[in-house]
């Protein structure tokens, strides 16, 4: 059943609530993930079955929203065990929290799925009223309160933008539906309203920029991310963008290709903006929670070469380069966050010197953090190379070679930040705070290899995913 995935999560997101109301919060933690594992593998056995429609025609589930749907439901299952000591600290309200984690997932696949704007719009209100919660959740921290009041302003303004740019698409196109829209943004008659089409364009691309953490909206990222509880942050990082990203590219591909001498140079100055900001900006962090959070908006300027290469279809390089590229940045990302939530649990320190000294003490966890920031920064025999191999390729391939040239610049700029925890780790002695080793249960230690050993296989055998959509 096509929307198994969308069923399964809204009805076990309540019977979630119901085992904290019980007091069970032992079997949170266990109840989730084999939610998840259900929810993952109906959403496998969706792959082949022919597009199916939805609510008249406002949501589809197909090839392209089965496939960021599995990204979105894998992150969250490899996430959740770097929840443990949260689960501790948190108990009275745990319920709530994973919960909420479920629906935002509802939201996410809404977002990868949706046909109607308003549709959009409701995935986006679903995936980011949780959000700002969660990023206050904890309560003893006044940086997480401060984090989610920003959020929560920030994202109610780039929520407005939003409504308000689908109202002047909906006034110059008299629809919602993306495929009306694009067949009348074709017709001569509406010429005359081109530039209402064209300010609702620019604030659309205003409001999912501002999701996407794209510049020149980006500046909630670092402080939230930094208040955040940092498995919240990881998976703001990962299946927020994912979600963003594949709306985007619905958006534009379905809705406004006949639009695109407007809104491909403003995707450009965006792209070429947000490489700039991400990288500089990471460079200057002495924090590695804040690198990973600027980590994250370069990493939206990438993804958004893969819009500008577009090919009028959700296939084809772009897509798939979007694809393999969400993929590989967010498996990197888990692991980077998971080794530095268990630092953070036991050192209470997020910055560089926290890193000291950890391959004598944790061989595991600088192992895996060593995989993870060689695979962000696009190092060969990681996915994060491949993820950048295919972008670049679709942008190259459509005539933006210097966009490209300024993104392999940036990139060779990130491998400077992204190396400084690997010389924290292995050539920096530990100091009285970092000299006890960190304890590690098993079942995390077999998260970590395993997401240590998917990035090695995307980037040996990246034909195993390329290519699928």
């Amino acid at each position: 059943m096509p929307m198994a995935s969308i069923i399964l999560l809204s009805v076990l997101g309540i019977a979630n609530l119901f085992l904290g109301f019980l007091r069970s919060n032992r079997m949170l933690l266990p109840a989730a993930m084999v939610i998840l594992l259900i929810v993952f593998g109906a959403n496998l056995y969706d792959w082949n079955a022919p597009a199916q429609s939805y609510f008249n025609n406002m949501l589809t589930i197909d090839r392209f929203s089965v496939a960021f749907t599995g990204i979105v439901v894998l992150t969250t299952l490899l996430l959740l065990p770097f929840s443990q000591k949260y689960v501790r600290d948190n108990e009275a309200n745990l319920a709530e929290y994973y919960s909420l984690l479920l629906f935002s997932l509802v939201g996410a696949i809404m977002m990868v799925s949706y046909d109607n704007l308003l549709m959009l719009f409701v995935g986006i209100e679903i995936l980011s009223i949780s959000m700002y919660v969660v990023a206050g959740s904890d309560k003893r921290n006044v940086r997480s309160n401060e984090a989610s009041l920003k959020y929560f302003l920030m994202g109610s303004f780039a929520t407005g933008i939003l409504l308000f740019g689908i109202a002047l698409v909906y006034g110059s196109t008299g629809a919602f539906q993306l495929s009306e829209i694009g067949t009348a943004v074709t017709n001569p008659a509406n010429d005359s309203l081109r530039p209402m089409l064209y300010i609702g364009i620019l604030l659309m691309l205003i409001g999912i920029g501002f999701k996407v953490s794209a510049a020149p909206f980006h500046y909630w990222t670092p402080d939230v991310y930094e208040g955040t509880p940092t498995f919240f942050a990881a998976f703001m990082s990962t299946v927020v963008k994912t979600a963003g990203f594949a709306a985007f590219l619905k958006l534009l591909v379905q809705a406004f290709p006949a639009a695109q001498g407007f809104w491909i140079p403003t995707i450009v100055a965006m792209c070429a903006l947000t490489l700039l900001i991400g990288n500089v900006g990471a460079v200057a962090q002495q924090s590695v929670k804040r690198m990973l959070a600027y980590s994250s908006i370069s990493h939206a300027g990438y993804l958004l070469i893969g819009l500008v290469a577009f090919n009028g279809a959700l296939s084809g390089l772009s897509a798939n380069g979007i694809f393999f590229y969400s993929l590989a940045y967010s498996i990197a990302t888990v692991a980077a966050f998971g080794v530095l939530k268990l630092v953070h649990d036991q050192r209470q320190r997020e910055d560089y010197d926290g890193l000291n000294g950890l391959a004598r003490t944790n061989p595991l966890l600088a192992f895996v953090m060593t995989i993870a920031m060689l695979s962000l920064a696009g190092i060969p025999l990681t996915g994060g190379f491949f993820g950048k191999f295919f972008l670049f390729g679709a942008a190259v391939d459509k005539g933006y070679i210097g966009l490209v040239i300024f993104a392999v610049i940036m990139s060779m700029v990130g491998i400077y930040y992204y190396l400084r925890p690997i010389i924290a780790m292995y050539m920096k002695p530990a100091d009285d705070d970092t000299a006890a080793p960190i304890v590690v249960g098993s079942f995390q230690s077999a998260v970590l290899v395993i997401l240590a050993l998917l990035t090695v296989v995307l980037g040996v055998l990246p034909g195993l995913v390329n290519g699928i959509l």
